[in-house]
């Protein structure tokens, strides 16, 4: 996975009138699998899209906003936009049982390693 020491929160793209905001993950490492957690704050499953190709995991999710109709902001510091966030995979994921899940605000993501790809202990015989 890619390591990153900088740290951009949100951008505005020159074709997008809204903010995309880059979520803030964690990534752990198993003997078994690759396990990121991102932060989506008011996104919906249904409007999460995943997808995995050629050792590149995207992730982006859509969130609407929660403005009631009939009402003006007095003060919004809350901002609304998407998340964007795209990651080079180096590992070799089984692409089949990846799966997802996701509550609180956070989308957790399982890459399960391919059996090439996992830590196997070599017994040494006398």
């Amino acid at each position: 996975m890619e390591k990153q020491t900088g740290r951009e929160v949100a951008r505005q793209e020159p074709t997008r009138g809204a903010l995309q905001y880059r979520p803030v993950v964690d990534i752990l490492e198993t003997g078994e699998e690759l396990r990121v957690l991102a932060d989506v704050p008011g996104a919906k499953p249904e409007y999460i899209d995943i997808n995995f190709e050629k050792g590149v995991l995207t992730i982006h999710a859509k969130v609407a906003d929660r403005q009631p109709e009939g009402t003006n902001y007095l003060l919004r510091e809350y901002g609304i936009g998407d998340f964007h966030r795209v990651f080079e995979v180096s590992e070799n994921i089984d692409v089949d049982r990846i799966t997802a899940e996701h509550a609180d605000g956070v989308l957790v993501l399982h890459l399960p390693k391919a059996d090439k790809a996992k830590t196997r202990k070599i017994e040494v015989r006398s």
